[in-house]
């Protein structure tokens, strides 16, 4: 045998291969980019793709070394040009198809994925145009005899190019039959039988809460978050110490929630769970015979599922308000076994296309979204009263200049949602993560440092801490404005004197009244927000002489760490029927408040003070204010996490202070020769 009759031997075997490879490869992967869903065949088929791609590339090598020894020479230089950027288009895929195949699909680098689709139609595009290119080009005896001595490419590649398709196709219909098989890991009926339809037809009412399904979920299909954390290692660990994760483990949240069974029963707790426990609620564990100390309860609380597995707002009203519709599965989601989990969060890895979609649904960016828990009211089911507005983050971020909706003359067109807040972009490795390496924060920082204080959780408590005083709220004293202030004893005409304005001062044993000017700056809703019948924001005033000497103060803190009670404070008193206050956050007897203070977003409050210059003060005087915050007040506390020595951190959110000097007070001799009397006289 000759030399170039041994070299088309050894390409047509190599090409046999390689082209079996190549349409089956192909073949699955435009089957997978162009049918975008998730079902089983297509998951497979993922597989097969990978497969296929990993045994392409022998052959591959093999023909590209047979075929350029055999073609070298060969003075055809538009076929040459098309060849090599054939080549260099085919090894992109295939280095681009690696890098997948090794590290799965990512945000911050879809770029890869993107370019190793085009690539593949560009290098089966450039392949066709060479090959058709070399049958126009082939001269007219070569053209003749190519069937037999040059055409490497023979009725056997057809041959093994069917069998390969008919093979994988049933290979397919195997393991998707096969799958189909296996009993459904999810069960969704109630946890609890018989389960009381207390509040109506819905089976979640109080809760405003509704389901894809129109009933119950079984908690596995809302639960597991620690399996989100094998891919999403860094957020859920944030998570974990968010008030999300401990919504429903917080101890005062169970102290609450039990006197609530209690005194309502079981079904009542639907009001609250749907969005503090929304697996408890959604799988049927609220009703007689139900337990408040589920896995739902102590350790997912509102998991992963619980934002990301919302589709649509049912209204922004509130209390739960939000239709559940879980993700769609990947492979062995549910299983336990070892192997089939890394199968499943491979296939993830490689195409998380459904998994971004049913993941990052458009709702989940929106304030709208927040509403639907941030929003609160009662109403006569629970109350035996009637209909109650409670707290409303939404309509006050609505009202405000954030939202671009408000009649603020400052508002700007830049809108800041609720998540660009409390979810804030983090530089956090993470899949997820945008071309920036950017990824939204889950610890959902906001007001809350009773939680992270009592568990311990110290990292927690100092970026709450931050949170709160990163120029949220400001406090101001306004410097008193004399109308009789003068520069000494002798009079001087207003109509000459160049002082443009009068100096600051107070008198000993003089009458003082001032003015303190609280600001909302930069909360995108009023505040205080959230629980303001249990929280504590108050202005602790404080007027100190030379000596450190106290003249007046406002909003100390007693022996017993309690607030002095007629410091100016910014809460709600909620009432019962009887006019009493409800100060044990049991809102089932709530009909309404008593009183309420609150500054809007961008608004101030002005707070008056009056008090004495004693006569031994010595001057200057200094005036020092600050607004303090504690997450929950005393009494509160030491119910609901039944411990009466507890010392709950206060934060200083805003500070301010000024000096200012005190004087005796002499009688001014007013100059009878002055213009204005000379003036009178003539």
């Amino acid at each position: 045998m000759s030399k170039p009759d041994n070299l088309i031997t050894q390409e047509r075997y190599s090409i046999n291969l390689f082209l079996t490879a190549l349409v089956l490869v192909s073949a699955s992967g435009f089957i997978s980019y162009f049918i975008p869903n998730n079902a089983i065949w297509i998951q497979w088929i993922y597989l097969l793709h990978v497969f296929t791609g990993i045994l392409m590339s022998a052959p591959l090598l093999r023909y590209i070394g047979h075929h350029f020894k055999r073609t070298q020479g060969l003075k055809r230089p538009l076929m040459t040009v098309t060849g090599v950027f054939s080549l260099a288009v085919i090894i992109y895929v295939s280095i681009s198809g690696f890098h997948i195949t090794l590290f799965g699909q990512s945000e911050s680098k879809r770029w890869i994925y993107e370019t190793h689709i085009l690539a593949a139609m560009a290098s089966l595009a450039i392949l066709i145009f060479h090959v058709i290119l070399h049958k126009l080009t082939l001269p007219k005896k070569r053209l003749k005899s190519s069937t037999k001595s040059f055409s490497t490419i023979t009725s056997v590649t057809f041959k093994n190019i069917f069998n390969g398709i008919i093979i994988c196709s049933v290979i397919l219909f195997i393991l998707t039959f096969s799958y189909k098989q296996l009993p459904s890991p999810y069960q969704d009926v109630a946890a609890i039988t018989p389960y009381q339809l207390s509040y109506g037809d819905n089976p979640f009412s109080p809760s405003q809460t509704t389901s894809f399904t129109g009933g119950f979920l079984d908690p596995r299909r809302l639960a597991n978050s620690d399996r989100c954390g094998t891919c999403h290692a860094a957020v859920t660990e944030e998570w974990k110490s968010s008030m999300h994760a401990q919504a429903a483990s917080d101890k005062s949240y169970q102290t609450n929630i039990n006197l609530l069974a209690e005194k309502m029963g079981m079904p009542a707790t639907r009001y609250c769970e749907g969005c503090h426990a929304p697996i408890a609620l959604l799988g049927g564990e609220l009703t007689t015979g139900g337990k408040l100390d589920t896995y739902g309860h102590m350790v997912e609380g509102v998991g992963c599922m619980g934002c990301h597995g919302i589709d649509r707002v049912v209204h922004l009203k509130g209390v739960a308000s939000y239709n559940a519709a879980p993700k769609n599965d990947y492979l062995f989601a549910d299983s336990d076994n070892w192997l089939a989990t890394k199968l499943h969060n491979y296939l993830i890895r490689i195409q998380p296309r459904s998994h971004r979609i049913d993941m990052n649904r458009p709702i989940i960016s929106q304030s709208e979204f927040c509403a639907t828990c941030h929003t609160q009211f009662m109403d006569k089911d629970i109350n035996n009263w009637g209909w109650v507005k409670m707290q409303d983050e939404y309509s006050a971020w609505l009202n405000s200049p954030y939202s671009g909706q408000s009649t603020h003359e400052f508002s700007d067109q830049q809108i800041t949602r609720c998540q660009d807040c409390h979810f804030p972009l983090k530089d956090i490795d993470d899949p997820s993560a945008d071309k920036n390496g950017l990824t939204r924060s889950h610890r959902s920082l906001g007001a809350n440092t009773a939680i992270p204080f009592y568990t311990g959780d110290k990292e927690q408590l100092r970026l709450t801490t931050e949170f709160l005083q990163a120029d949220k709220v400001r406090i101001n004293i306004e410097k008193p404005n004399r109308s009789d202030a003068t520069l000494g004893q002798k009079y001087i005409s207003p109509e000459i004197s160049l002082k443009q304005e009068s100096p600051t001062y107070y008198y000993l044993n003089e009458q003082v009244s001032l003015n303190v000017i609280v600001t909302n700056a930069n909360v995108g809703h009023d505040f205080p927000g959230g629980s303001t019948d249990i929280n504590e924001v108050w202005i602790h005033l404080r007027v100190v002489d030379a000596q450190n000497r106290v003249i007046f103060e406002s909003g100390a803190l007693t022996d017993n760490n309690d607030v002095d009670p007629s410091a100016q404070f910014y809460l709600s008193i909620p009432i019962d029927r009887h006019g009493q206050h409800v100060w044990k956050h049991d809102l089932f007897n709530t009909v309404g408040d008593s009183y309420k203070k609150t500054i809007k977003a961008a608004d101030s409050d002005i707070v008056f003070y009056e008090f004495i210059i004693p006569s031994w003060a010595k001057g200057p005087i200094t005036i020092s204010s600050t607004v303090r915050y504690r997450k929950f007040n005393n009494r509160y506390a030491r119910w609901a996490l039944e411990d009466d020595t507890i010392k709950l951190p206060i934060v200083d959110m805003a500070r301010d202070a000024i000096t200012i000097p005190v004087r005796k007070k002499h009688e001014v001799e007013k100059n009878t020769d002055s213009p204005t009397s000379i003036n009178k006289k003539s």
